[in-house]
């Protein structure tokens, strides 16, 4: 009996290490870079008016801020068709832009939104200075300055192709060589509760939020990033099997993700990109390492 006392003391301890260690709470508001120099959420939103009201509107647009208060200027973006990288490897996935903030698809408010400050190629001037505003880990390089806009990397202008798919086209499956066992439901939400979908939800949680296109999940920005907090992330039960509490995370990511682990062998990271990307998975492959923080 002392023995097993004793065991499940020792065990109570390790888990109790592990909370600690992935337990965050940040000393600096949790909106981050979105606080914008100080202008906080009108940076992105407008009481009233939309980009009128923001004092942003370069061009004429009936529907400014119809959507979400949004108070950027978008009219540049309407219409564009972009081409990023492929998915499941073909050579690039076309995603052409709403041309309306009242088009109702998921990639005006999960897209386009984003792309009024975050694209260097269409929506020139906006607020954004083409670098990273967190502190990066030594793990990271440092020779030169991370970009931030898309379509002005550095590279060709107007390139995306060394970007993540989004958008419409950039639609979410299961089952296949590069997928989860999952399913998709009639109204496009995907169940994780295959054998190996499920175990994965269980070592490390499913926290992306793809949106849905003709009852198809398809990946937007929102999809993997959640642009109100920037360094933290609350876990529970209804998206992982791990401890509850909030974890650290970087660059707005929905999960856990902190690079700046001083845990050997850590695989957060990794595991973040496997929540969409199953055929690389410890569970698809009868790996057993779980998650890593």
């Amino acid at each position: 009996m002392k023995r097993i006392f004793l065991l499940a003391i020792m065990f109570l301890t390790a888990a109790g290490m592990a909370v600690a260690q992935n337990t965050y709470s940040p000393s600096t508001d949790v909106l981050g870079a979105h606080l914008n120099y100080g202008r906080g959420c009108a940076a992105c939103h407008a009481p009233h008016s939309g980009a009128y009201g923001n004092g942003n509107a370069k061009t004429t647009d009936p529907t400014s801020g119809s959507s979400i208060l949004w108070g950027e200027d978008v009219a540049s973006l309407y219409g564009k068709t972009l081409a990023f990288a492929g998915v499941n490897g073909t050579s690039s996935t076309s995603e052409t832009l709403p041309t309306s903030m009242v088009a109702g698809t998921p990639d005006v408010t999960g897209l386009l939104t984003c792309l009024s400050c975050h694209d260097g190629n269409y929506a020139t001037g906006a607020m954004m200075k083409n670098q990273v505003y967190e502190t990066l880990p030594s793990t990271y390089g440092t020779q030169s300055k991370i970009p931030t806009l898309l379509g002005n990397d550095g590279t060709s202008s107007g390139n995306y192709l060394n970007d993540h798919p989004v958008g419409l086209n950039a639609t979410m499956s299961c089952t296949g060589q590069y997928n989860w066992d999952c399913t998709i439901s009639a109204t496009g939400a995907v169940q994780m509760t295959g054998t190996n979908s499920s175990l994965f939800v269980a070592n490390y949680g499913f926290f992306v939020k793809p949106g849905v296109y003709n009852n198809t999940p398809v990946v937007v920005c929102t999809t993997c990033h959640n642009q109100h907090l920037m360094n933290v992330v609350k876990v529970s039960s209804k998206n992982s099997g791990q401890p509850a509490g909030t974890y650290a995370t970087m660059f707005f990511l929905v999960g856990p993700y902190n690079p700046a682990s001083g845990t050997a062998g850590s695989n957060q990271t990794a595991q973040f990109c496997r929540q969409c990307h199953g055929g690389e998975a410890n569970e698809s492959n009868n790996g057993t390492a779980g998650t890593i923080y």
